[in-house]
């Protein structure tokens, strides 16, 4: 398949879906009843667009620069992610089936480089500027104009280091209308690099890729625009700061971003640096990286002596939302504030004395190896001095399960899962052991997967009220939150035993005997991909249709003392804005309530009516799983006379009982039809997302296509695979409403709660 014209049309697809679901949104909101909130509105006159576009180039409002930071990086996650779910997808079969290799190799170059530079960064530096300067006291940014320049270098540098896709599009249409001559050529030249990103040595002297060249511009620039903001962030802690606001009383956040600025300033020109050389070696024929100059290991020193701080530049922004979202709901205040100062600061300053452990096997000095790995492991203690804390914030604590309480219990123990394979990997016989398995890539994914989008998320729900004046779905949030958990769990799970088994990385083509592995790690990246478009509904749908803020202490901060800077705020704009009167704290809270995603859940208040209406709901689920089912069939039925869907499967699903037989095999899916996955769907309707239970259907049986897919799958390839998933997705969403309607007109008549 075509990579470019898919993976375009994909992101246009998530962007169109974005914006229809806004104007569904819209046009659903309910009526102003003349009181708090007003109804938004678009405007679409000529004139109104151009005085918003006119006010977001040039805003310089602390806030509003934060706010097109966090939407860059979620167009660029977005981006990213299409991609790593583009290689999933041929790591289903052994052999490159669906991408060609190079395809395949340009996908994880891209994808990385997208992630870490564009994503994570940006998305922190938009929470950084929305809230830093609200938690100190100041009224903006130390430099509010060099805080805009620095932002809207972001979008050229992301052009500049993405051209490949966009002008392998466009030329591709022009060729759809015979456009052709040098003048175009352009268009036909680029395309994106297969390098990997870490941009090695001598494979990025010697490749004739042009894209190359704008790809080390683009990180220039996005350096450059990193640097600005990391300068703005320190200049703003330590001179515009309250008067009541010491170091001392500094919050945990505010210290986390103080190190992560100090870092960045002393990495990302190294960067610069470096990139400008390669590209000096690339246009000028110099020989910074050549045998007779620096050779490809001067690379490989200076990339990681910024590599691996960029991990923690992006990492420690994570650790300060955790300790500065936990304890909030954990009902008490962080514990052993100081010590995790103290570690953020110890993180920062080791590392920069680990990078050669990402060089163990290129024979360096064995004194340097062994005191790097003397290092790697040290950086270990600060870290496991915040695990540590958090814990033990937690065990102490009154602990409510919000959709932010999971995110931050899942963080802490991917967190450290991944920090525990990392300390191995630092042990110089075990990294040459595992260099270059899916070892490396599933400790590296598990921490900055398993803590930083989960962080990110917790704080968008935590800080959505401030951000909306609104709540967000706390149903469908805590949802999406455990498939987001669980997905980053098995997929990169299962990456680490994959590379412990010894499959080597970056390859698309793999042994058979892997298969299974990496079919599961593909269910996992695809539920994390569902978690991801379930968090972007909400976060859409909610800023229109949430249930307006009435008191700013929505999460009961005051009872324990934590109702903090940016909440204080809020409050006041409430009440100046809508008249809202600050409330006072409770005196006493209940040890459990039973209303959804506010505190502990009380289990019991939904057992007994379920015991009553048991016969009921199964009747109901039997008889929407049948029709659902039957509707099923009739789609599959299109498929195999299409040449796309083989009814051996049903034969092999025979096999688990010991029969032979599409008869025998169709009435077991028929049986399971009517019970497993109908009385599945009556248990967790309630918590999955959409109003109408029809729409809670279709979710319900998108999720559930997936194991289908994996299951009957038998070995089709290029369109008919296409051809096979599009009929499994549509199939169970005919599945999903046969099962759904049914139920939901006999749940009313036979009064099934």
């Amino acid at each position: 398949m075509n990579r470019a014209i898919v993976e375009f049309t994909a992101l246009s697809l998530v962007v169109l879906g974005c914006w229809v679901l806004s104007r569904l949104s819209h046009r659903q909101a309910a009526e102003p009843d003349g009181g708090y909130p007003a109804r938004r509105e678009f405007d679409f006159d000529l004139g109104s667009m151009w005085k918003s576009v006119v006010h977001w180039t040039t805003t310089t409002n602390h806030r509003e620069i934060g706010t097109l930071y966090i939407i860059f990086g979620t167009f660029a996650a977005l981006w990213g992610g299409i991609e790593a779910m583009m290689m999933r997808t041929e790591l289903l079969t052994p052999n490159a089936s669906i991408w060609s290799t190079e395809t395949y190799n340009a996908l994880f170059t891209s994808h990385g480089i997208t992630m870490l530079f564009f994503f994570v960064t940006p998305v922190f530096f938009g929470i950084a500027n929305y809230f830093l300067p609200i938690l100190i006291g100041a009224d903006d940014m130390a430099f509010p104009r060099l805080n805009a320049i620095g932002f809207w270098l972001l979008p050229p540098s992301l052009l500049l280091v993405r051209g490949g896709l966009p002008s392998q599009v466009i030329g591709q249409f022009l060729r759809l209308f015979d456009v052709h001559g040098p003048l175009f050529q352009f268009f036909w030249t680029l395309r994106d690099p297969e390098l990997g990103w870490t941009l090695y040595t001598p494979l990025s002297t010697q490749s004739s890729n042009p894209q190359i060249d704008f790809l080390l511009l683009g990180l220039h620039l996005s350096g450059i625009a990193t640097t600005l903001g990391a300068i703005n962030f320190i200049v703003t802690i330590l001179y515009e700061r309250a008067e009541d606001v010491g170091f001392d009383s500094l919050d945990i956040f505010c210290w986390n971003l103080l190190v992560t600025s100090g870092i960045i300033i002393f990495a990302f020109p190294l960067l610069g640096s470096a990139a400008i050389m390669l590209l000096f070696d690339r246009v000028l024929g110099t020989t910074f990286y050549a045998p007779q100059g620096g050779g490809a290991l001067l690379w490989q020193h200076l990339f990681w002596f910024f590599g691996h701080p960029e991990v923690y530049i992006i990492f420690l922004p994570a650790t300060g939302l955790m300790s500065f979202i936990l304890p909030k709901f954990a009902g008490r205040k962080l514990f052993g504030f100081k010590f995790i100062v103290y570690s953020t600061m110890g993180i920062g300053v080791l590392s920069f004395g680990v990078w050669a452990h990402h060089m163990f096997t290129t024979g360096i000095d064995p004194r340097l190896r062994a005191s790097f790995m003397a290092v790697s492991i040290a950086i270990a203690v600060p870290s496991a001095i915040k695990v540590f804390n958090w814990i033990t914030t937690i065990w102490s604590g009154r602990v409510r399960l919000t959709a932010p309480m999971v995110l931050c219990i899942g963080s802490i123990g991917t967190f450290v899962v991944g920090g525990v394979t990392g300390v191995f990997l630092a042990v110089i016989p075990v990294d040459i052991v595992l260099h270059g398995t899916y070892y490396v890539v599933g400790h590296f994914h598990l921490i900055l997967m398993g803590i930083i989008p989960f962080m990110m998320v917790a704080a968008s729900y935590y800080w959505y009220p401030i951000l909306t004046g609104r709540m967000y779905d706390r149903q469908l949030a805590l949802f999406q939150s455990l498939l987001l958990v669980v997905g980053s769990v098995v997929t990169f799970g299962t990456l680490v035993i994959m590379g412990l088994l010894g499959l080597p990385r970056r390859f698309a083509i793999y042994p058979a005997e892997f298969a299974s592995y990496q079919r599961i790690a593909t269910i996992g990246a695809y539920l994390l991909g569902i978690s991801v478009l379930l968090w972007l509904y909400n976060m859409l749908w909610s800023y229109w249709n949430g249930t307006p803020v009435k008191t700013a202490d929505v999460w009961g901060l005051k009872r324990t003392h934590q109702f903090t800077r940016e909440w204080q705020w809020f409050e006041r704009r409430l009440e100046e804005k809508y008249g809202i009167e600050p409330t006072e704290p409770e005196i006493t809270r209940p040890a459990a309530t039973s209303v959804p995603g506010e505190g502990s859940p009380n289990i019991l208040v939904g057992v007994e009516p379920l015991i009553n209406t048991i016969p009921r709901i199964a009747g109901a689920a039997a008889i929407g799983g049948f029709i659902g089912t039957m509707l099923m069939s009739g789609v599959l039925f299109t498929a195999t006379v299409l040449g796309v869907f083989d009814l051996v499967s049903f034969s092999d699903l025979a096999g688990f009982v010991g029969e032979q037989g599409v008869v025998i095999g169709y009435l077991l899916f028929l049986i399971g039809g009517m019970t497993t996955w109908a009385l599945l769907f009556a248990v967790l309707a309630e918590y999955l997302p959409g109003g109408p239970r029809i729409i809670t259907g279709l979710a319900f049986a998108t999720i559930i296509s997936v194991g289908f897919g994996l299951a009957f799958y038998t070995g089709q390839t290029g369109l008919h695979l296409l051809a096979y998933a599009v009929f499994v997705l549509i199939a169970h969403w005919f599945y999903g409403f046969g099962l759904s309607a049914t139920f939901e007109y006999l749940s009313e008549r036979w009064e099934v709660a």
